[in-house]
Order: structure tokens, then sequence, then C-alpha cells
């Protein structure tokens, strides 16, 4: 690593968190630096733009006490990395890596540029594989697979900081165990894996002191903080730090993935605080805005950070990703969560209407999507009836969907027999399987399922073959 300091004379302005200077040494894009005012403190940085004879750094921390003359810049001749271990977790970070509780430095072994490790595609496998999460609308109706990229789509206001602590402190692997077919499939993972292998790469984004207090407070009093790291970058930091703390976070997960061999769950909130700070950024450059502002590249932008999940011939990790995203005015046709819809594979949509009902957790299930559910349920994975069930009160719920509106004509007693009982499901689905007060099983949440079912006539459910029907919806009703 080769270091150049420019001149003190270089600096021409500063506005916010760019600094613009005089190209006087080589430099290249990206390129990692340290600003220093004439307070001594050295600020990390990277060069934004240049051109043959300007260039513009984006200072990481605060700008605060610089002053033009006095102000000499450090280039190190490389991109940013970050130097990880196996200590990293248990360990509190801010937005570019630092340390921030008080303890030792990590025990680095390798440093990783932040920008991400190269995948080549041929080498990716298909997801595989069930992450139980304790929610009852995931587990068993959107379930999540290793490797999957799966959004959280919520709106202001809405519980996605509970949601996103409770995930993270529940969350973890699916014994083969726990169901006597894994065995007899020979499945992928054997009984003796335990929770050593599951880890959490946690990334709070532009969030309020009182969220990040409630994040790290919650994480250390469930004790789920020993098998997390936890990046915390403030509202009150700079905008430029914003756009590079998932890339930190997504960097230790990786090598905890793909380097130490754990199941890596990385929970990224808020993206759309991280949207915010790219158009700001790109505003300040000068680029021209596309829809509602925002960068013409806002969408390769996103992939770059969203497709650094996934599974790798030859590894034994994997890393998932969970990013929550706040939807502007609720609406799931804003840009950001409209082009996250392109790049992950399906999304859980928070309802405010089930919000103010007090159902918690607030998931809107018939937009909800997971499209690879298919490949991390079932008879290997999961349960044999799983997928059936699953089907099964999506249809059923879809029709009471359609009742309500019909209910809302003609009234509940125009409505035929038929009809008033989807009614009556609707209600009994909401409030028994999407609302839980606490983390559930995935066989409790399939308990619940099925007793909701047996209001029906045999001949209503049309998603569970005969079998199915005689094992949990006959005979118990007699």
């Amino acid at each position: 690593m080769r270091t150049q300091l420019i001149a003190e004379s270089a600096a021409t302005r500063l506005e916010g968190p760019l600094l613009f200077l005089k190209r006087t040494v080589e430099a290249a894009l990206n390129e990692a630096v340290e600003v220093i005012g004439v307070d001594g403190r050295a600020r990390l940085g990277r060069v934004a733009t240049l051109d043959e004879q300007h260039m513009v750094i984006e200072v990481l921390e605060s700008t605060s006490g610089l002053a033009l003359a006095q102000t000499r810049v450090r280039f190190f001749g490389e991109p940013l990395h970050f130097a990880v271990g196996p200590g990293v977790l248990g360990r509190v970070f801010n937005g570019v890596g630092q340390a921030i509780d008080g303890g030792p430095p990590i025990a680095a072994v390798r440093r990783l540029r932040i920008e991400g490790l190269p995948m080549n595609p041929v080498e990716r496998n298909t997801p595989r594989d069930f992450i139980e999460t304790g929610i009852s609308t995931i587990d068993l109706m959107n379930s999540l697979v290793r490797g999957q990229k799966l959004p959280l789509f919520s709106g202001g206001g809405l519980p996605h900081d509970r949601m996103a602590a409770q995930i993270a402190i529940n969350a973890h692997l699916r014994r083969a165990e726990t169901h006597e077919s894994r065995e007899r499939q020979n499945a992928e993972i054997t009984p003796g894996e335990h929770a050593e292998q599951f880890a959490i790469v946690f990334a709070g984004i532009g969030l309020p002191y009182e969220s990040a207090d409630y994040f790290r407070r919650t994480l250390e009093e469930s004790g789920a903080l020993t098998r997390t790291a936890l990046f915390l970058n403030l509202a009150s930091d700079s905008s430029t730090q914003r756009l590079l703390t998932p890339r930190f976070a997504l960097t230790a997960a990786e090598y905890l993935a793909f380097m130490e061999g754990k199941h890596v769950l990385a929970i990224l909130t808020n993206m759309t605080n991280y949207c915010e700070s790219l158009r700001e950024v790109s505003s300040s450059h000068g680029e021209i805005p596309s829809r509602k502002g925002y960068p013409g590249y806002l969408y390769s932008d996103l992939a770059t950070l969203y497709e650094r999940a996934g599974c790798l011939r030859g590894h034994a990790g994997t890393l998932t990703q969970l990013p929550i995203l706040t939807m502007p005015a609720d609406d799931i046709g804003h840009p950001i969560p409209d082009l996250s819809g392109y790049i992950t594979e399906g999304q859980i949509v928070i309802d405010r209407e089930l919000d103010r009902r007090g159902i918690y957790p607030p998931v809107k299930v018939l937009p909800s999507l997971s499209r690879l559910m298919k490949d991390g349920t079932g008879e290997k994975y999961t349960h044999p009836d799983h997928p059936a069930l699953a089907s099964q009160l999506f249809a059923a719920y879809a029709r009471a969907a359609q009742v309500r509106i019909l209910a809302g004509v003609v009234g509940e007693e125009g409505l035929a027999e038929a009809d008033r009982q989807y009614l009556e499901f609707g209600r009994e689905f909401e409030e028994q399987l999407v609302n839980q007060a606490e983390a559930r099983s995935l066989e409790d949440s399939m308990a619940i399922g099925w007793r909701i079912l047996r209001a029906f006539p045999p001949s209503e459910l049309t998603r569970l073959s005969d079998a199915q029907i005689r094992a949990h919806i006959t005979e118990k009703n007699v």
C-alpha cells in the first residue's frame, strides 16, 4: 500500500461532506483517503469523482473543524478495506466499521474490499433450505430460504423496527431432527448442526438515536448480540457514510459465510435512508436526476448490494438478506420498492390497516411473496404437508378478501352461507394466525392453520389431498 500526501493549498472548496481539491497527485476513483484538519484528527474518506485537474473527496465523518488552508489529504493507493476476523461477532461498529463498544480492536485475519467478493455466476447454487424466523406469516406462508434476498416493505410509523429486532433474536437454522422425514430423505443439513453455525449481521442505516439504542439494548438483553455483528449508522452521521454502512456490513457477512462457513442472515434497515442519501450525494455531484430525483443508476447501485446474497459451490456457508425499507406515502410503486422488487426474490408487505386494528405483526399476506419458498420447504426441508397447507390458506384468504368486498355492497345478511364461512375464516386467519404475541415454531403455526381450516367442509379444501384432509381435518373434527 503506497501513500501520498497532498499539499494544504490544494483544497479549494468544502460543501457539506464533499471536499473539492486541485489534482496534484496520481489517484484513482474510490481510492481510500484520510482528511487531516488543523486539529490533527484524521477523517476517513474516498475519491468520489476526478478529472485531469480536479477531484472530489467524500468525507465519511464530520467535516466540522476543517479549514481549507490547513487541510491535508493522504491517499492510500487502494480502495476502502475492512479488517475482519472471527471476533467480529458480538461487537458493535459504527457505519464505517470502527468498533464503538469500548472493546479491543478486532484481531484481523483478512482485509477485504468493501465492494464485495467477486462471484462467478456459474458457481452460484440455487438457494435451498429453511430459516425459521418465528413469524407465522413468513415461516408458513412466505418462507425465507438460505441464500435468498427477501425484502420487507413497510411504511412510516409501522412496527418494522420491532419486527427486525424480533427476527434477529429468534431466527435460527431449521434442524434436520425436527422432522423424521428429513433423515429419511438424507437432507443436506445433518442432525449435528447447531446454533454456532448461524450468525446475524445487522446494519442500521440512518437511524435516529432512539432506534439505534433500541436495537443495541434489545440484542444485548436477549443474548442475541453474541452471535451478531451490529453496525449502527445514525441519522446525524454524514450522508456519504450512509452509503458505505451496508457495504461494510455485507463485507463482514461475506467473511462469516464464505470464509468461516457460517449461515448468515443480514438484516439491512432502512434501505430508504440509503436511497435518500444516494439521491442527496448524486445531486451534490451535479448528476442529472431520473425518476423522483433519484440517480439513473439507482437500480444498478441497489443490485451491487442485494446480489451479494447467495450460495456458492464449494462453500459450506450461505448469505441471506432481509432488507427493510419504508415506502414513501405507502406507495409500493415508488422507485425504491419498485426497483427492489425487480432485483430480489419476493417481498413481505406490512399493512397499515392491520396495524390500526392492533394486529402484530401486521403482514399483508396477499401481496406478499417468496419466490423461492418451494426450494426450501416440503418433505426434505420442513414438513411434507407444509406447501399444500400454505397454498390452501392463501386460496381461502384470497376468497375471504373477495367476499369482504361483496359484503361491503350487499351487507353480511345478503351473503350466501358459504360466503359467510369465508368471511369468518378471514377474521380467524388475521386474529389467530397473523396476530401473535410471541415467536412461534413452524409446527405451532401449522397447527393453527389446520385448526382454522376445519370450519370448511372437505369439498372447499381443493388444495389438499384426501390423505391430508383425513389426517388434519375430518379425523380432528370427530
